[in-house]
């Protein structure tokens, strides 16, 4: 949530140039809880067999035992009934559009089965909160929302590959595809590197086509900086600190942005 939420905002804010309004906020962060806990309910749910295999996961909810399969999909029902009223109290496109994200998040554990591309779905998936928010506060969809959408999204992508390095041995074993599993460490960190150049390049040419003032640029130059020190943190030969490139880095950099956003806008 830490790394979505913030963008949510940030594309509701710069949607208006400024303070959207109390209740399309409420009814924004209300909808993000319920997709966020949806899309990792059903996670957890169609991946429960593959989790039990893996050392790393297999003390999860249901592989561990602490939840049977029924309960999380009652959690799932619960999350989608959640999301649903949130999305009937904001703009009517929204209401139209609901079940693309819904679908993303049960494609999404399959691909992993099939395809290394996985990661660049979930980047997709969590680049859709500030265009989503952009629509839900002004019933349209620019550029500039999308362009905010592909910052996210390969922003997800490029440190979800570094991720997986966690599990490269086990998926190399068990058949399952991802970045590191298919290329290799070294092409691995490339690909994350490529990513979080173009981060910034999305987010600058958002920024562009707003007219965003200084504080912005600002922004965009310390997500520049927190990507770089992140990279910094690890690398084909030391991962040791990849729990708090992913982790920790990411999250700053999410809060940070929309910091300078919110600054942006309402000074």
């Amino acid at each position: 949530t830490i790394f979505a939420l913030p963008f949510a905002y940030i594309g509701a804010f710069l949607a208006v140039d400024g303070f959207p309004g109390g209740g399309d906020l409420l009814w924004i962060t209300v909808a993000m809880v319920g997709a966020r806990s949806l899309a990792m309910a059903l996670n957890r749910l169609i991946d429960a067999g593959i989790d039990a295999r893996n050392p790393r996961t297999a003390g999860r909810e249901i592989p561990s035992g602490a939840l049977r399969s029924w309960q999380v999909a009652l959690f799932c029902l619960l999350s989608l009934a959640v999301f649903l009223v949130a999305v009937y109290q904001l703009a009517p496109i929204v209401r139209w559009l609901w079940p693309i994200p819904v679908a993303a998040f049960v494609i999404y554990p399959y691909l992993k089965r099939a395809t290394w591309l996985s990661h660049f779905w979930l980047g997709a998936v969590d680049g859709l909160a500030p265009v989503g928010a952009w629509a839900a506060v002004t019933n349209e969809l620019p550029l500039e929302s999308w362009l905010l959408g592909a910052a996210v999204a390969v922003w997800v992508a490029g440190f979800d590959v570094l991720y997986a390095l966690f599990d490269l041995e086990h998926d190399r074993a068990h058949g399952l595809h991802s970045v590191p599993a298919r290329f290799g460490v070294t092409v691995t960190f490339w690909v994350a590197r490529v990513c979080h150049v173009l981060t910034v390049v999305f987010l600058a040419l958002a920024g562009a086509l707003l007219a965003a003032g200084v504080l912005y640029w600002l922004g965009v130059a310390a997500v520049a900086g927190l990507l770089l020190y992140e990279h910094l943190l690890v690398s084909p030969k030391d991962t040791s600190r990849l729990d708090l490139a992913f982790f920790t880095m990411n999250g700053v950099i999410s809060v940070t942005f929309f910091a300078f956003v919110l600054a942006d806008v309402v000074v």
